[in-house]
């Protein structure tokens, strides 16, 4: 019998990752000598991390006179934000319950290879699950549905009957929909529109309560 597949978005579902940035920007703003003001306009300007780092970081430029270039800040960001990452053992637990069960699992998320690759690795997600499965890196974003058959391939699994378990009502739900996955949102770190829009099977507040409804399935 073909194992089936859980897979999981990995910023602001199986790692906090705005308290993640936030401790970077509090850490990051002391080092270069700037105020509270800085700080604030990094959490603000941030939108959970989905404005474009190049963006950000010219506009943050301009806005308190950097001399460092650019490429150089975002290149230094992508090494330096995965430090403040972390997991929490009840979620290396909740994935490895889930392999123990007979589940693959994988992680699929949007971003960079560099940054996303020393989140796992930091974290300790990339050694718990069979698969990662970074956008970058395989040339295909959630919502897309490829992203999900790509996962299956890696880990010989197949997506019927499998999860998608993630925070983002149009990238991680609207892509397990239609993928043919079961979904799970956790928290509400987007619009209520969003999770109007694309509604998922289950909503949590944490990852810790999709594993029992994902081991009972």
């Amino acid at each position: 019998m073909t194992p089936r597949l859980a897979c999981f978005d990995l910023d602001n579902t199986l790692i906090d990752r705005d308290a993640a940035f936030r401790a970077w920007a509090q850490w990051w703003v002391q080092r270069e000598g700037l105020g509270a003001e800085a700080l604030e306009w990094l959490l603000a300007n941030d939108e959970a991390g989905f404005r474009p780092r190049p963006e950000l970081f010219a506009d943050l430029k301009e806005q308190f006179g950097l001399t460092a270039e650019v490429s150089a800040l975002v290149d230094a960001y992508d090494r330096e934000h995965p430090q403040f990452t972390w997991a929490e053992q009840p979620v290396l637990d909740g994935l490895a319950s889930l392999r123990t069960a007979g589940w693959r699992v994988a992680v699929v998320t949007n971003g960079g290879t560099l940054q996303q690759g020393l989140k796992l690795e930091h974290t300790g997600i990339g050694a718990a699950v069979d698969f990662s499965c970074v956008s970058e890196s395989v040339g295909v974003r959630k919502p897309d549905p490829g992203i999900f058959a790509i996962a299956a391939k890696e880990t010989g699994a197949t997506l019927d009957g499998g999860w998608m378990v993630g925070d983002h009502p149009a990238y991680d739900i609207a892509g397990g929909i239609a993928a043919g996955l079961s979904t799970i949102q956790i928290g509400d770190h987007h619009s209520a529109a969003l999770a109007a829009e694309w509604v998922a099977d289950h909503r949590f507040g944490s990852v810790l309560e999709a594993f029992p409804v994902i081991l009972a399935s």
